[in-house]
């Protein structure tokens, strides 16, 4: 099964470069980028796994509904995307609950940030997909962590799908890999795990400003339109070569957990 999924946040990346954007921006960019994968999704007919900052989703509220009238999940990405402590995680799970007529029970953690089974348990989650089993300079060194799914405490781990030789296969290798390179990875990958668990964000899909954001060129390299016409032609490659799509619910409900 294809997991895709996205996380739909404030656009807060330029402030870890010094670059300059204000709150208003960032939901305005993620929400013009979260409309062009809808219509994407609906394009192809697939279903896909959204995970969503509770500031996010307050403030795009008809984009959320149209996603759950769409069938595609809502998950939680925690309160806020640049501050954390963990009671939000029960927090965020039950404003999502209470803002929209569904049933949360996924978590991402922003930046795919460590946090405890148990405190993940204990906020009522039944998976968490918060793991990239790669090693990230700056970020995080998981090269000892399981490359497909197990459990933790009752939790199902999902981690971000990898190559053999755990090359990440997450939004920064889709944008700077030639895109017939970047599907070899995903069909030896596949093969290995018998699922995909690949994700990416709104601003991707966005025109952002590059030069006042000041992000790194191979953060935004093919992002905006680019981005819009790369990611139709790896959606188009995967129905083309017949793999089937779900949400994380609908996967773990196949596993019977």
């Amino acid at each position: 099964m294809i997991l895709l999924s996205f996380d739909i946040e404030e656009f807060d990346m330029p402030l870890e470069y010094d670059g300059k954007i204000l709150l208003e921006e960032q939901l305005a960019v993620s929400r013009d980028g979260l409309q062009k994968i809808l219509a994407l999704l609906k394009k192809h007919d697939i279903k896909a796994t959204f995970f969503s900052t509770v500031v996010f989703a307050e403030n795009n509220q008809d984009l959320i509904t149209e996603l759950l009238s769409q069938g595609h999940e809502l998950a939680s990405h925690t309160c806020y995307h640049s501050y954390f402590i963990e009671e939000h995680l029960a927090e965020s799970r039950q404003q999502l609950e209470g803002l929209f007529d569904t049933k949360v029970t996924g978590l991402r953690m922003p930046r795919m940030s460590p946090v405890s089974s148990k405190a993940v348990a204990d906020a009522g989650y039944h998976y968490n997909s918060s793991l990239n089993p790669t090693w990230l300079p700056g970020r995080y060194n998981n090269l000892k962590v399981s490359k497909t799914y197990f459990y933790d405490q009752d939790i199902l781990m999902m981690p971000a799908s990898v190559s053999y030789f755990r090359f990440p296969l997450f939004w920064l290798s889709f944008h700077n890999l030639p895109l017939f390179l970047y599907q070899f990875l995903v069909k030896k990958s596949y093969t290995y795990g018998q699922y995909l668990n690949v994700y990416f964000h709104p601003w991707e899909f966005s025109n952002i400003k590059k030069e006042s954001y000041k992000l790194p060129g191979f953060t935004t390299k093919d992002t905006g339109e680019a981005m819009v016409k790369k990611f139709d032609r790896f959606l188009t490659w995967l129905k083309k070569n017949h793999y089937s799509f779900g949400t994380f619910q609908q996967f773990q409900n196949q596993l019977g957990s």
